[in-house]
């Protein structure tokens, strides 16, 4: 199947837009109401779109009728509260789908290459329309914390570490990255979520904000990449056999293997 995808998206996954300058606006987050909702982490989500203008976080495929990332509800109560937020995520003029802010919890490092994932935005979107993506807007001022992207789950020297202090904002192909944040916390991490449709709308904001995918790794000691690496083997290969014993295949742990 064919999509429309930005070029800039298309070349390496990911772009990088000018850094939000959030100093004069409110704190929206702390007003929102949140839901758990486990995702890489120990995480809570306050949605200000979803499939039916519910407070919930679940993918628009879960629900009836199932549909792809696109179209969400807007939900009166939580854009009364957050209309920063909300101005923000529509700015592109694209098509949102889910859109939602993310309260994590410190983690580390090995935590954080267990809990890569990938998103599955595009499930049931036609063919010949805007592949779907996520705008990362980061919220808090975490420096230290870093987008975690690898587009071989198992495979380090794949990996991409996109710091992320106030204001940072980037677009990421969430379905072909694996992808995770490693955040050190102290306090928890909020981001502002929100899934938008390529196309030319998406293009013209790219550039207006001066996007680019030119990044180099902040540097990382190899025994720590090395040691956390052996921790997530080590990790899948004692659930795959607690599985075993339950007569369940583990398929995480068997592409681990592969």
């Amino acid at each position: 199947m064919s999509y429309i995808k930005s070029a800039l998206l298309d070349e390496k996954g990911f772009v990088i837009l000018d850094r939000y300058d959030q100093a004069v606006d409110p704190q929206e987050w702390n007003d929102l109401e949140y839901v758990d909702w486990k995702s890489s982490g120990v995480t809570q989500f306050a949605p200000l779109a979803s499939a039916f203008g519910e407070i919930e976080a679940n993918g628009f495929w879960n629900h009836i009728p199932p549909r792809t990332d696109k179209d969400g509800v807007w939900i009166d109560s939580q854009v009364a509260a957050a209309p920063h937020l909300t101005a923000r995520a529509k700015e592109p003029g694209a098509n949102v789908g889910r859109c939602r802010v993310i309260e994590l919890q410190p983690n580390d490092y090995a935590n954080t290459l267990y809990n890569l994932h990938q998103d599955d935005n595009n499930r049931l979107n036609p063919d010949g329309s805007g592949w779907i993506v996520r705008g990362f807007f980061n919220l808090t001022d975490d420096p230290e914390s870093f987008m975690t992207l690898r587009e071989d789950r198992w495979d380090p020297t794949t990996e991409i570490r996109i710091p992320l202090p106030a204001g940072a904002q980037i677009i990421v192909d969430t379905q072909r990255f694996w992808h995770a944040v490693w955040h050190k916390g102290p306090e928890p991490r909020y981001c502002l979520i929100t899934s938008w449709e390529s196309g030319p709308a998406l293009d013209a904001y790219i550039a207006k904000h001066h996007g680019h995918n030119n990044h180099v790794n902040p540097p990382l000691d190899q025994k720590i990449m090395d040691d956390a690496q052996a921790e997530v083997h080590r990790r899948y290969a004692e659930r795959s056999a607690t599985l075993a014993a339950q007569g369940r295949v583990d398929r995480d742990s068997v592409d681990s293997e592969a």
